[in-house]
């Protein structure tokens, strides 16, 4: 049976392949260095070559942003391009060639993150995605993924900012349902405790929707957050310049105790919604990459390869290389997809098809890894790709079209935020 090896290349955190249907060959994108779209060479809106290096850019306004700082961009990924630039002209040698690339594919897309809106935008890490601020999401799903990180950081500061945020709302709103407040803490203090209750929810706890807030304006993205940080940053400047310098003020910006109007308890009470939001979707997220990770879980863990002479050895079941073929048993499950090459079974596939029968199988048949083998030995399975498991995939496709808005909807929603700013 022959091998439906997929497309593979040692530099794919540098840049993809895409085979071209018309052409019948492969079409390296490379990344542009300020927004880390995906692009073509030949589609690029332009290129300049910079210290040995030849770099596309996706529009005119990121080709001005590299210029203006181009040490700053490079920096950010000196080792990558480093890396690539290497593998690009060093020379192989006999045994090298003989190494299954593979490896360097499952490492280069398990360590990639990625914009569930945005998702030419690639990482090498987590992150915020530097067009609406997202945080990033791993692009292949392990059976070891564990809690995110985004998830309790978030949660962390929304609870300390709850716990600050309403004894704010208490001191400046509580007088209105109950007038007997107003006596119990002097003009003065009240407005002094606010500013020490709510500075750390602003400054400590809103701060990622800063630093959101600054990618994006550097990137001439606005988003979401810089509508946050702004309502909320200016709110905050301007009570504590009231509260600090009152003389600053006119006289009519002061009350009968001679104090000026301040919202603290507007930029504390803000951030916490906002804050809340952010749980409530990262933890909605979670439990969708909770259900695929649950999904990679029913997948064996190793498998039984086959050699020449019929001897069956135990392996890890992702050093299963294209070609391998493995014997499987009444009862285990697939732990890879393949191709039948011999023998006949009936496969359960509910939880990836929903049909409620076995369904049967001969040679020739593609399996899907993860599902058990009810009866019949089949007597071996050739894998027939790398990094293309129907599991991965389904988490790829969740990813995307679990927050994937209308086009129609991403435009008023630029169209709301950009009116706001105006």
């Amino acid at each position: 049976m022959k091998n439906n090896n997929a497309v593979q290349h040692n530099n794919q955190t540098a840049s993809e392949q895409t085979l071209s249907p018309d052409e019948g060959h492969v079409l390296h994108k490379v990344r542009d260095p300020v927004c880390g779209m995906a692009i073509l060479p030949d589609r690029a809106h332009s290129s300049i070559r910079y210290q040995d290096h030849q770099l596309y850019f996706c529009s005119a306004s990121c080709e001005s942003k590299f210029k203006a700082h181009p040490d700053r961009y490079l920096t950010e990924d000196a080792s990558e391009h480093s890396h690539h630039h290497h593998h690009d002209h060093h020379e192989v040698s006999p045994d090298q060639i003989k190494q299954p690339h593979h490896q360097a594919e499952k490492e280069n897309s398990e360590g990639v993150w990625t914009c569930p809106m945005h998702p030419e935008i690639r990482r090498s890490g987590p992150g915020s995605c530097p067009v609406c601020g997202m945080a990033l999401e791993p692009l292949v799903a392990t059976a070891s993924t564990g809690p995110s990180d985004e998830l309790h950081d978030m949660t962390r500061r929304f609870w300390l900012g709850l716990l600050l945020a309403f004894p704010v709302l208490v001191l400046e709103m509580g007088s209105h349902l109950f007038p007997d407040l107003r006596n119990t803490l002097p003009p003065q203090y009240n407005t002094w405790l606010q500013l020490l209750l709510a500075s750390p929810v602003v400054l400590w706890c809103g701060w990622p929707f800063f630093a959101r807030a600054g990618m994006s304006l550097r990137n001439r993205s606005l988003n979401m957050f810089t509508l946050v940080a702004m309502g909320t940053g200016v709110a905050w400047v301007y009570s504590v310049i009231a509260t600090v310098f009152p003389s600053w003020f006119p006289a009519s910006f002061r009350n009968m105790d001679g104090l000026v109007a301040v919202y603290f308890e507007a930029a504390a009470v803000i951030t916490v919604l906002v804050l809340l939001g952010q749980v409530l979707e990262l933890r909605a997220r979670e439990q969708t990459s909770g259900a695929i990770t649950a999904l990679l879980n029913l997948a064996p863990k190793t498998a039984r390869r086959l050699d020449h002479d019929g001897h069956e050895t135990d392996i890890n079941a992702e050093d299963v290389l294209p070609g391998d073929k493995l014997r499987i048993r009444p009862g285990e499950s697939i732990p890879v997809d393949g191709i039948v090459i011999e023998g006949k079974t009936t496969v359960d596939e509910s939880m990836v098809t929903g049909e409620s029968m076995p369904v049967t199988k001969t040679k020739d048949d593609p399996v899907i890894g993860g599902r058990l083998i009810r009866q019949v030995v089949l007597s071996s399975v050739q894998r027939k790709s790398v990094m293309k498991r129907c599991s991965h995939e389904l988490f790829r496709w969740s990813l995307m079209h679990s927050v994937r808005v209308p086009p129609s909807r991403e435009w008023l929603t630029a169209f709301q935020a950009g009116l706001f700013l105006w």
